[in-house]
């Protein structure tokens, strides 16, 4: 996206707006939508709104992706809502049906989604490279503008090597043409081949859809700031957001494209989806050696806010979402290397306040069972991306 459309930076200000609206729409959308639609439904139309800004990229312009951009942020968060409520009243008819436990049977349920979605970003990305290797406008870089990639990004110096390498218009439509097509198809298949919910399963629906109103959960996210644990951990969690953030809108642009081409971006990020995966499954194998202490970021709200999980996972993602879009905001203003060193001072007083946490803890239970403590982490599923 920041690579594709880096013209007045219109790539990085519609992912600022697509995580801004992602805020509001996470707040209050998806109970309203499920109870309305049910889950099927609400899958189906929340992925045309991902159909929809495909086809805003076919005619990049500030009317068109900004638009597009806050339509993606509203479908975002009912899309992920409906899905795992679909899963855990799935999973729990199975087990019922087959006499066994409904969380074991949800959590391979879950395995199995997040591994497929995980792909993704691969199959995703090859295909990009694949299409966009084949234009014919590659340009060889000199040693002079190579200087000007990466952390002392030059944007004027390299304005005109940027353009001289972006591909054709016929191929970026041809790949274009093939996400909408994906998108269309995957919905249609929910459409077509995904069970609504059966008559038997409206008590546990009903219970799923028990949800607080939007002032409620607005009330109890702010409420919960009252916690120490949870202000030292602010952060901890908008350093995910920024770090994020500098991946998808400067990375790939400063010094994948600028340096080696556009055709090479999804080459990259293959890389980064392919780890990506292959820690969040392993991981959490390592977490039952090692502890939280060390592996802090996989399980922490849920650990340290057992009692409060709705209000503590509501300021996860606030912060998170707070941490793309400041970030996706500065983005444009200031070079590659003072971003940086946000990054760093960011990491750097993350990695003090949540010291202070492991300390705080520490008073409040000062010998924690290892047995509790492996039980309660869990793996890491990213949701970056939305």
């Amino acid at each position: 996206m920041s690579s594709l459309n880096s013209e007045e930076g219109l790539g990085v200000a519609s992912l600022s707006v697509l995580y801004a609206a992602l805020i509001i729409s996470s707040m209050f959308l998806p109970p309203i939508l499920i109870k309305k639609l049910g889950c099927k439904w609400t899958i189906a139309g929340s992925m045309c709104c991902y159909v929809a800004f495909s086809l805003g990229n076919f005619y990049a312009s500030w009317y068109t992706l900004i638009p597009t951009s806050v339509i993606l942020g509203l479908g975002g968060a009912p899309l992920w809502s409906a899905k795992c409520t679909y899963l855990t009243i799935a999973g729990n008819s199975y087990a019922e049906k087959a006499g066994k436990i409904g969380k074991d049977i949800i959590n391979q349920y879950f395995g199995v989604f997040f591994l497929i979605f995980q792909s993704s970003g691969i199959w995703g990305n090859l295909i990009s490279s694949l299409i966009l290797s084949q234009s014919s406008n590659k340009v060889e870089i000199s040693e002079e503008n190579l200087a000007c990639c990466g952390a002392y990004d030059c944007v004027s110096n390299t304005a005109n090597t940027t353009a001289l390498a972006k591909p054709s218009e016929s191929l970026v439509y041809t790949l274009l043409g093939v996400y909408t097509a994906s998108g269309v198809l995957a919905v249609l298949l929910i459409i077509i081949f995904l069970d609504q919910i059966k008559s038997d399963q409206a008590e546990t629906e009903k219970e799923i859809q028990k949800t607080p109103s939007f002032w409620s959960t607005l009330l109890a996210t702010f409420q919960h700031l009252k916690d120490k644990r949870q202000c030292l951990l602010i952060p901890l969690t908008m350093y995910s957001g920024f770090e994020q953030g500098f991946l998808a809108g400067d990375y790939t642009k400063t010094y994948v494209t600028c340096a080696l081409g556009i055709h090479y971006v999804g080459y990259v990020m293959i890389c980064f989806s392919a780890v990506n995966s292959l820690c969040s499954l392993l991981f959490g194998k390592i977490s039952q050696f090692t502890g939280r202490k060390l592996l802090f970021a996989l399980g922490l709200y849920g650990v340290l806010f057992e009692k409060h999980t709705e209000a503590a996972f509501a300021n996860y993602r606030l912060w998170e979402s707070c941490g793309f879009v400041i970030a996706f905001g500065y983005s444009t203003t200031l070079r590659v290397y003072i971003k940086l060193y946000i990054l760093l001072a960011v990491l750097m007083l993350a990695m003090v306040t949540y010291g202070v946490v492991e300390y705080l803890e520490a008073k409040r239970s000062p010998e924690i069972p290892a047995a509790t403590e492996k039980k309660n982490v869990g793996p890491h599923t990213e949701e970056t991306h939305i």
